[in-house]
């Protein structure tokens, strides 16, 4: 089983190769103009054009340009196929174009063109509500489960120290804060999290994603009863958490300038593809990318 960081190599085929073959899949509500905005996370930073100016490794680009009132103007992609160049090319294909906090060209450069290890979309959105997502991750998984077989007498608890005792470390994916089953409980959580959603919150839409270490959670539902404002999403993490024992990251949830991992995106620092699942029985290995298996 491939459990390791992606080679720039195998990053630039999978976007070129495998990934335009999933673009018909993403879920309706992500499309070039409507998330608020697109980010990459790169391997290594790179310049931007402005000279004193840190090189970044992170980014977030708006689709659209505002007016003073924060009305849309101008699109910054016009179809996919052009937030698939700038994943692609980010330097190349910058939607700031020749601003001085563009991205600078590595053909004017002794550097590489940087490398997206990573690819986020905004949840806030123009065209829908703001999307509810849950984050549940093996690692807070792991830290718990650690926490709670390490003897009390074990006086450094801190989250090195406690996963190496509880032999999490060592476990398989060695060197990785969690094991695999830690994964596997991940999943099962988003599973159980999702039948409460559509038990209990009587959710007509959801959806369930393996992110790579972990799982997001999605209740997509548009009508007036399900457009959770930032007080109803803290209450919501409240009692997921309290009732529902349910192991997630509240501030996903709650804090609109949250980005979340694009589906069928690489989560390089695994080799895994992130998508929707429809089973908690889901195996990890059917997610290594057929580039990465060649």
């Amino acid at each position: 089983m491939t459990w390791r960081h992606a080679t720039r190599e195998e990053i630039y085929r999978y976007y070129a190769e495998e990934f335009p073959s999933y673009r018909d899949e993403l879920p309706s509500f992500i499309t070039a103009k409507g998330p608020k905005q697109y980010a990459l996370a790169f391997r290594e930073p790179h310049p931007v054009r402005k000279d004193g100016v840190p090189d970044k490794n992170f980014i977030r680009r708006d689709t659209w340009q505002t007016n003073t009132s924060g009305e849309r103007t101008t699109a910054a992609f016009q179809e996919f196929d052009d937030v698939l160049e700038f994943i692609r090319h980010p330097a190349r294909n910058d939607p700031l174009g020749r601003s001085n906090f563009a991205l600078a060209d590595p053909d004017l450069l002794d550097k590489p063109d940087p490398c997206p290890d990573a690819v986020y979309y905004a949840l806030d959105h123009w065209e829908r509500p703001w999307v509810l997502l849950v984050d549940i991750d093996a690692k807070d998984i792991a830290r718990n489960r650690a926490a709670g077989t390490v003897s009390e007498d074990v006086d450094d608890r801190d989250n090195d120290a406690l996963l190496n005792a509880a032999g999490i470390l060592d476990a398989a994916p060695e060197g990785y804060p969690y094991a695999f089953e830690d994964i596997e409980r991940a999943i099962e959580y988003g599973f159980e999290l999702r039948d409460i959603f559509e038990d209990d919150f009587n959710a007509e839409e959801t959806m369930v994603v393996y992110s790579g270490q972990g799982v997001h959670v999605y209740l997509l539902d548009t009508d007036p009863a399900h457009r959770y404002d930032a007080k109803s999403r803290e209450v919501l993490n409240d009692l997921l958490q309290d009732t529902y024992g349910i192991p997630i990251d509240p501030v996903v949830t709650a804090d609109r300038r949250r980005v979340a991992r694009l589906p069928y995106s690489l989560h390089a620092d695994v080799c895994s593809i992130v998508m929707p699942i429809e089973s908690p029985t889901f195996d990890v290995r059917s997610a290594t990318p057929e580039v990465l298996q060649s």
